[in-house]
């Protein structure tokens, strides 16, 4: 993971390490979930500069971090369920309103890009399971195991005791210790703005570790685990699925920011709102909200510490930045 280099600020935003006085930043073209939205940034950000569009952006971007074995929680590498088996969630949204998503898809890394296949090239918006699996060959992706030797060794260990429950992620990158020193899912969300100024959205994880056979979070669900309006700005979500499904977090966020409110604001409103409804069935989980209105303005928030989100701008500048949370 890259080292930090923002440090919390009110709202969510950053200040630059060893500056004397706060710094307004430059508006932001993509933002993304976690430490490792630093390298998803960066190919987004390619490809806005060679003139692709806001979906080529994040769609560039979530393949990144798909297909890097060494990250637990999202493709290639992701950690399997309880029954060993890694299945993949993702959806994209786009300046358009078009919608594609696949939940519990197997043998494909590139989630992201097979559910913007089915928003370019079906009827629907969502596959599943083997229909998922089965389009996503038709149309020429590859098949593989998903399930790296360093996963299934974390799926064997966990079998020792079978004890599952969400976790608050640590401070490595946003990742939950599990059982056995292993490393728990998160999700990558990704926001971008293309030289068109038209924005777009993706969400791709492997979900929940040790997660039940057929379970599906919040990440291929539009207007849960990601949302765009842009007339607005776009919203996403990562943490424990369940909790962000129940007020419906990405959505909610894009209609307060229709209101008036900033994008750290229209964030915390809705994990307040989470808390409210859920009180201390929450106070163990994580759940985090990150925004980016149509003039670039980013914000997050967080149920727990630790939350952390890629900012870029046009000139190629990322800064890593740790959000507010409610249960600091």
């Amino acid at each position: 993971m890259a080292t930090r280099r923002g440090l919390l600020a009110a709202g969510g935003l950053a200040t630059v390490a060893g500056s004397a006085r706060a710094q307004t930043p430059s508006p932001a073209v993509m933002v993304s979930t976690w430490d490792f939205g630093r390298a998803a940034n960066a190919a987004g950000l390619e490809r806005r500069r060679a003139g692709g569009s806001a979906l080529d952006m994040v769609e560039a971007g979530g393949r990144v971090v798909e297909a890097d074995g060494g990250n637990g929680s999202v493709g290639f590498g992701g950690m399997p369920d309880r029954d060993g088996r890694v299945t993949l969630d993702a959806c994209v949204m786009d300046w358009a309103g078009g919608i594609g998503a696949v939940a519990a898809l197997e043998d494909v890394v590139h989630a992201v890009s097979v559910a913007r296949a089915v928003m370019e090239k079906t009827p629907h918006w969502m596959l599943v399971g083997t229909g998922a699996r089965e389009f996503a060959v038709a149309q020429g992706f590859p098949t593989q195991s998903l399930l790296t030797p360093e996963a299934e060794a974390a799926w064997r260990r966990w079998l020792e005791t079978s004890e599952y429950a969400p976790r608050p992620n640590s401070e490595n990158g946003g990742w939950a210790s599990m059982p056995g020193g292993e490393n728990n899912h998160d999700t990558i969300g990704l926001l971008a703005l293309d030289q068109a100024g038209r924005m777009a959205g993706a969400c791709t994880t492997s979900g929940m570790a040790f997660k039940m056979r057929g379970r599906v979070g919040d990440s291929p669900i539009v207007g849960a685990g990601l949302f765009v309006d842009d007339a607005v700005g776009g919203a996403t979500a990562t943490g424990v699925g369940e909790d962000v499904v129940r007020v419906a977090g990405s959505h909610a966020v894009v209609e307060a920011m229709r209101h008036g409110m900033d994008p750290a604001a229209a964030c915390r409103s809705v994990i307040e709102r989470l808390a409210r409804l859920r009180g201390t069935q929450v106070a163990g989980h994580q759940v985090a909200l990150l925004a980016l209105d149509k003039a670039g303005r980013a914000g997050g928030f967080a149920l727990q510490p630790g939350f952390t989100y890629a900012v870029t701008d046009a000139a190629g500048e990322t800064r890593i930045v740790r959000a507010g949370a409610l249960f600091a």
